[in-house]
């Protein structure tokens, strides 16, 4: 006998699809206007497929833009594949939807947040959905250096993002 609704899980699904649609469109279109994408996801997933320098350098999660430059957009029903440059340097990254922690366009002040937390009675991670406005904000400067120039990463809080 079922429990109840679960309306998290219900929820994470619609929102896993809207980004889906969202990135199938840019797939087939480009991002149009000032539209730009700010992903957090999980490096730990079992699924995501990142350079083992990007896995090394980001152990437990990474936040991606998707803006000025992109390539190989690939989108599927489980996640989708992109080419991104990092200092020059191309790396494909497969991300499954799972994987993805926010979602986040500024230029509209839109942002998706998963996340999950303890059940005391059941002892499983149960999600709970966040839509959260977010305000526009600078576009990041993307200097060039190497993989074996690459320092420890600055941790930048989404919510500086917001109103």
């Amino acid at each position: 006998m079922s429990r109840g609704i679960d309306y998290g899980n219900l929820m994470h699904r619609a929102m896993r699809g809207l980004i889906q649609e969202v990135l199938t469109s840019v797939q087939a279109n480009g991002l149009p206007g000032e539209h730009h994408f700010f992903i957090t996801f999980d490096t730990a997933h079992p699924d995501v497929e990142i350079a083992d320098w990007l896995s090394d350098r980001y152990p437990g999660e990474m936040t991606v833009v998707m803006q000025h430059w992109y390539d190989n957009l690939d989108v599927t029903d489980e996640g989708f594949s992109v080419s991104l440059n990092f200092g020059d340097a191309p790396e494909l990254l497969y991300i499954p939807y799972d994987a993805i922690k926010t979602f986040v366009d500024p230029s509209v002040e839109f942002g998706l947040r998963f996340e999950t937390h303890e059940e005391e009675d059941e002892g499983e991670d149960a999600p709970t959905a966040a839509i959260k406005p977010t305000e526009p904000a600078a576009r990041p400067k993307l200097g060039k250096s190497s993989p074996a120039d690459k320092k420890d990463a600055d941790v930048v809080s989404l919510d500086s993002f917001r109103k």
